[in-house]
This record gives C-alpha cells, structure tokens and sequence, in this order.
C-alpha cells in the first residue's frame, strides 16, 4: 500500500503563490501517475494536474498556464507550484498516486485564497 503526505497548504491571497508537496512512501515500487486532485466547499473532487514517471503533465483547463506539476522520482516526491491564484482556487487538496491501476489518495491540505 502506498502512503501520501501533504504539506505547503495555507493562506494566500488572490494573485498570490503556493507550493504543494507531497511524499510517497510504502509500496512506491511500481507507481505510474501521481499528481493532485481537489475538493472545494459544496463540490465533488475534481482532476488538477497528473504527471506520469517519465515526466509527462497533464492539466486541467482551469490551472492550465498558472499550476506547474513536477516529480522527483528519487525522492518519490510530486509538487505542484501554484501561481495566480484565484479565490476559487480555494479548496483541500489531495495528492495523488496510481500504482499498477490502483489509485491512493493523501489526507489533503487546505488551501484557502481571500483577502
């Protein structure tokens, strides 16, 4: 089993920067695709950015040209670097693992953009 652990959430404000990391630890032999999910108040869980081993991106339209996703695969170790925040940006976020068609989530961090 793979274990997810988050941190770089907090305050920001609008048009502000934040950096997300997340540590992998476990059973990480095997693991494909990492990357970020999210959750806003009232909201379902939706798709942020995914980044496969060999270091492919892939994003949502709504952080497309403001979020950067990047991966250490030595470290096993996924960030993603957040900028233009916008208050809808708001939301926890959770990291992300897929191992042999399996996904795994972390416990989320909260990111909050207010003035």
């Amino acid at each position: 089993q793979v274990q997810l652990v988050e941190s770089g959430g907090g305050l920001v404000q609008p048009g502000g920067s934040l950096r997300l990391s997340c540590a992998a630890s476990g059973n990480i032999l095997g693991i494909n695709f990492m990357g970020w999910y999210r959750q806003a108040p009232g909201k379902q869980r939706e798709f942020v950015a995914t980044i496969t081993s060999g270091g492919i991106p892939n994003y949502a339209d709504s952080v497309k040209g403001r979020f950067t996703i990047s991966r250490d695969n030595t470290k096993n170790t996924v960030a993603l670097q957040m900028k233009s925040l916008k208050p809808e940006d708001t939301a926890v976020y959770y990291c992300y693992a897929q191992r042999y068609g399996i996904g795994t989530f972390g416990g989320g961090t909260l990111v909050t953009v207010s003035s």
